[in-house]
């Protein structure tokens, strides 16, 4: 993950445009002219030796003609020029370029390498950044830049805007003018050869002028990086995402635009949710997002209320509401009590409640109330249709006021034109949610609660060991390996088996028979009846040809049936090999019994991923399914069962009792531990998994697997909490919990820093600081463990209360040259030798991760810091003079 050089980028003092031209309509003139119109401040330089002079300007003949090295560059060249340009300017000393020449992806030197390929290592000696290639440019209005050939400037704003694509950027820009929207940032990614999501994103979290980011993707080629970034800029602020190629045609069309492997749309809708971003459906509610998450309130239920004068907006409402997957919440008894009291018999008490036409003001006012008074109120939906009763802005002017004093959330949908803009008008100002019809509310309504769903994944840390069982990987690391040694890939439903059992997951037994007369035999051994299977390597879907029988309650029917299946196999599919057969006892089957599918698979992009879904022979064409990324715990695994429709089926009906819906989220969690464990395992297929009241059992199974090796974690797209690095020491006579911090540690680390004294603080954060808010401490405890690293010391109080002694962290550059620490101590117990505990703690890590060396920065008066980093081997040396700060550094 890397910023490095980013604010040449974004912040540059100067910049030169390679290939300004005077050529009308010319990307170079458009740039040069943009730079020049625009305010920004900086010097502006041209290249190309063609010219003398260009809008008044001089021009220079070649980069080393410059009077200065710029901080920017942008190149409008031809591809062949690119490689060679990069390489002049990084010797100049120039950190950041953007590249809008296209065609270098498709194009090769003399060396048989892409001029892209050429490009990125002219950049790589002088860490010179890379916007684009194929690209339109950046503009940060802030600081008047326009870097860009879009046809009309950005107006200043809070909004970050990151698209890839750059007929959609232009667009956008062009829509936004017109509305009046402004930016921090615009920038077109281009084909990212260099600056990808992942870095841009990670700049635009802490940059203090954005409030929002808002993304159009259609490719991620780094999905490590691009979760490590999303999900850290998610805590702090709102990440809404347009990510194209939905269907299949789409996705395609993405892929050969951007020139990479576009994921499937639901692997991608999973990496959205985990990652606490929001996904909207075009570039209108991208914006509309925006501003329905900065007005929204933090408290919000699930479950909607909606109060209407007129019953056909109502039942709008309510369509959209049910078919956008919402509820619409159960009033009580006491709040419809409350409305039959003040309205009309004519009106609806009923969710959605109709206060009817001829409401007066009062009406209004009483019902709103009675609504917002209800505990099962989530949040109220107030629709208004001009009557000639009593004029909207009267109506609007009334209920202001409770909906100001509630802490319930209310949008509102003010039908018609001139005569309710007033109202319209007035709430809006005062920052109520307001839309021009029912379903635009309704669907912002939903986006509310899918991303306060999705903000809450974002907090779940699932470890990297499970605290719920214990697997035997040995057992399954053996069945695997076994296979690999005969050149195997797919293992058999035995095998499979083996390794789902030694995960935990409940299996029925099923041996394999070689022949009709031995699968007849072992029937009659495992106790009648019975299930037979055919065993074949080519065949996925046994069913398809006849290979299943069930209920079989005869050694002579078992017999038969594995003749019939052998016959069927050869005449429906002649070229595949037969091994022979399993069989299995038949599972009693309860009234309430549910047949679920429990897998995954590997995601070109974004590596494993976990499946639930309504199982059976049917699965394909019920296709009820739901994705997420592994790690899980069980929360995560209770959310993903959530977003399938056969979760209703499983919450029972009629006279089925519900099933065991713990044993479910298990079978999930051990299988995305499976899949975290054993790199090897490329899918995974237990369909059916068997679910009632009593738990669960796998009838059937499956396992690919990779022909070699591989990494631990390397494939997951997101690193799980390293529980491995949790310690028990003793210090000061005490037992002490050295262990990564968690997302939940955020009041617990709260209270450690308001109990540091002023000078603690200031040692620690390097000015005055009396209290951190919600997005710093977020920053600081809801780290992505693949980017940095954070160990707390965990004691106990004399009333045997958790309490933070320490913490220390360490964040690496993107080389894993160099990584910063910084550490602090609760005050009153420094000089225990508990900072030179958990420097030693953080000082392992980083060289067990191979980090070149450990750095930091202290301040002069810090004595005690500098007398301990000297004790550990630190070099220590004048860094800032004139603030005091020194610089310590031990290579590791």
């Amino acid at each position: 993950m890397t910023i490095r050089n980013l604010d040449h980028l974004f912040r540059p003092s100067s910049v030169a445009v390679i290939g300004a031209s005077a050529k009308a309509h010319s990307v170079g003139a458009t740039v040069l002219r943009n730079l020049l119109k625009g305010p920004f401040t900086g010097a502006v330089m041209a290249v190309n030796p063609k010219y003398q002079t260009l809008e008044g300007i001089p021009v220079y003949a070649s980069v080393k003609a410059l009077p200065q090295a710029p901080d920017l560059a942008v190149i409008c060249t031809p591809p062949g020029t690119v490689p060679r340009l990069i390489a002049e300017l990084g010797e100049r000393g120039t950190k950041a370029a953007i590249v809008l020449t296209a065609g270098l992806s498709r194009t090769e030197d003399g060396r048989g390498r892409t001029l892209a390929t050429a490009m990125l290592d002219a950049a790589k000696p002088y860490l010179l950044r890379i916007v684009g290639p194929n690209c339109v440019g950046i503009l940060v209005p802030g600081i008047g830049l326009n870097a860009s050939f879009a046809h009309t400037h950005a107006l200043p704003g809070k909004l970050a805007f990151v698209s890839q694509s750059g007929a959609l950027t232009t667009a956008v820009l062009d829509w936004a003018t017109s509305k009046g929207i402004g930016f921090s940032h615009f920038i077109s990614m281009g084909d990212g050869a260099d600056v990808d999501f992942g870095d841009v994103i990670d700049y635009l979290a802490s940059d203090v002028g954005t409030s929002a980011i808002l993304l159009y993707i259609e490719s991620i080629r780094s999905a490590r990086k691009f979760m490590s970034a999303a999900r850290a800029a998610a805590r702090n602020k709102p990440v809404v995402v347009v990510k194209a190629g939905r269907v299949a045609e789409g996705a395609r069309a993405a892929a050969s635009h951007t020139g990479a492997l576009a994921g499937a749309d639901d692997v991608y809708e999973a990496a959205i949710r985990r990652a606490g971003m929001l996904r909207v459906a075009s570039t209108d509610e991208l914006f509309n997002a925006v501003e329905t998450l900065a007005r929204a309130r933090p408290e919000m239920g699930e479950n909607l209320v909606i109060m209407t004068n007129g019953g056909g907006a109502g039942v709008m409402a309510t369509d959209a509401l049910i078919q956008g997957g919402g509820k619409l919440a159960s009033l009580s008894e006491q709040t419809i009590t409350r409305l039959r009291e003040s309205l009309p018999a004519t009106a609806s008490l009923d969710n959605p409640v109709d206060i009817v036409g001829d409401a007066p003001v009062e009406r209004y006012v009483t019902a709103l109330q009675a609504l917002m008074d209800d505990p099962g109120t989530g949040a109220v939906l107030f629709i208004h249709a001009p009557t000639a009763i009593v004029p909207s802005i009267e109506i609007a002017t009334a209920v202001l006021p409770i909906v100001r004093q509630s802490s319930r959330n209310v949008f509102t949908s003010w039908l018609g034109g001139d005569s309710v803009e007033p109202a319209r008008r007035l709430f809006h100002e005062a920052g109520v949610p307001t839309y021009d019809t029912p379903e635009q509310a309704v669907r912002a309504f939903l986006q509310v609660v899918d991303y306060r769903r999705n903000q809450e994944l974002l907090m779940e840390t699932p470890p990297s060991v499970p605290q719920h069982f214990t697997p035997d990987t040995a057992t399954a690391a053996a069945v695997i390996k076994a296979a690999q040694a005969e050149g195997r890939t797919i293992l058999n439903e035995p095998e499979s088996k083996i390794i789902l059992a030694a995960y935990g997951i409940p299996v029925v037994e099923a041996r394999i028979a070689r022949t009709a007369d031995e699968a007849a035999w072992i029937a009659t051994e495992l106790g009648l009846p019975v299930a037979l299977k055919i065993l074949s390597p080519d065949i996925t879907h046994k069913s398809d040809v006849g290979g299943v029988s069930l209920n079989l309650g005869a050694a002579e029917e078992v017999r038969l049936a594995a003749k019939m299946m052998e016959q069927r196999l050869r005449a429906l599919q002649p070229g595949s090999r037969l091994s022979g057969f399993t069989v299995q006892r038949m599972v009693p089957l309860t009234s309430g019994a549910v047949e679920l599918i429990v897998g995954a698979a590997t995601d070109p992009v974004f590596g494993p991923v976990v499946l639930f879904g309504h199982g059976g022979t049917a699965v394909e064409a019920i296709a009820d399914r739901a994705i997420g990324l592994p790690p899980l715990n069980p929360n995560l695994a209770k959310e993903l069962v959530y977003r399938t429709r056969v979760a209703r089926l499983l919450d029972g009906y009629r006279n089925r009792p519900p099933a065991n819906r713990e044993a479910i989220n298990m079978a999930l969690v051990q299988t995305s531990q499976l899949v975290c464990d054993l790199p090897q395992v490329r899918e995974v297929d237990i369909n059916p998994l068997l679910a009632d009241e009593h738990g669960v059992v796998a009838l059937d199974a499956r396992i690919v697997i990779a022909p070699g090796g591989g990494t631990d974690h390397d494939r997951l797209a997101i690193k799980p909490y390293p529980q491995e690095l949790e310690e028990t020491v003793v210090w000061d006579g005490a037992p002490v919990l050295l262990r990564p911090i968690r997302p939940e540690d955020e009041t617990q680390y709260n209270a450690f820093l308001m109990a540091l004294t002023p000078q603690d603080m200031h040692f620690r954060f390097f000015g005055t600081v009396r209290q951190l808010a919600h997005s710093q401490l977020a920053r600081l405890t809801q780290i992505d463990y693949d980017r940095e690293m954070a160990f707390v010391a965990i004691g106990h109080d004399a009333a045997g209360q958790e309490h933070i002694l320490g913490t220390v962290q360490a964040m690496g550059d993107p080389d894993n040259i160099a990584a910063e620490f910084a550490i602090a101590v609760r005050s009153g117990i420094q000089g225990h030798g508990l900072g030179g505990v958990l420097l030693t703690k953080v000082i392992d890590y980083c060289r067990w991760r191979g980090t070149v060396e450990l750095v930091g920065e202290v301040l002069t008066e810090n004595e005690r810091m500098l007398t301990l980093a000297k004790a550990l081997g630190f070099r220590i040396q004048h860094k800032q003079a004139e603030r005091g700060v020194m610089r310590v550094a031990l290579t590791l």
